[in-house]
């Protein structure tokens, strides 16, 4: 049997980089804890300062497939190259016939960069383009595949 997991990304604005996940993603915001009616009542409960309140950000995957994804304030900006990114298949993978998944990176490789994204390169195989490296808003790499 797996294990549940959920992926925690270091940031400086976590409202902000959860909206561009949400898009990038098809992500929404995560409800608050059962029995709470909102997360501000959770972190009252849990005595969380309210100084605190908007260190966090949290997203779900609205079907329950993909893992839940935190965004957390932090102090210090990102320094380094990942050692552990996305590959988000807007295009279908590529078990998807090229000619139908390139039209579809190439539109959300537009509307990410719309989000606050950059463009690292484009790779290609085979002397066609193969998926885009691309960074979010914060330099996380991130591949379209």
């Amino acid at each position: 049997m797996a294990t549940a997991w959920s992926l925690t990304i270091d940031c400086a604005r976590p409202r902000r980089l959860a909206e561009f996940w949400a898009l990038a993603l098809g992500y929404a915001e995560r409800p608050a804890p059962s029995g709470f009616g909102s997360w501000e009542e959770w972190f009252s409960r849990h005595g969380v300062p309210e100084e605190e309140w908007d260190d966090g950000a949290y997203l779900a995957d609205p079907d329950g497939l993909g893992p839940n994804l935190s965004f957390l304030r932090v102090p210090e900006s990102k320094v380094v190259k990942n050692r552990l990114h996305l590959d988000v298949q807007v295009g279908g993978g590529r078990e998807t016939p090229w000619e139908v998944r390139w039209p579809r990176v190439a539109e959300a490789v537009e509307r990410l960069t719309a989000a606050g994204a950059t463009v690292v390169r484009e790779e290609t195989l085979q002397g066609r383009p193969d998926h885009m490296v691309m960074a979010d808003p914060e330099g996380n790499e991130f591949c379209l595949v």
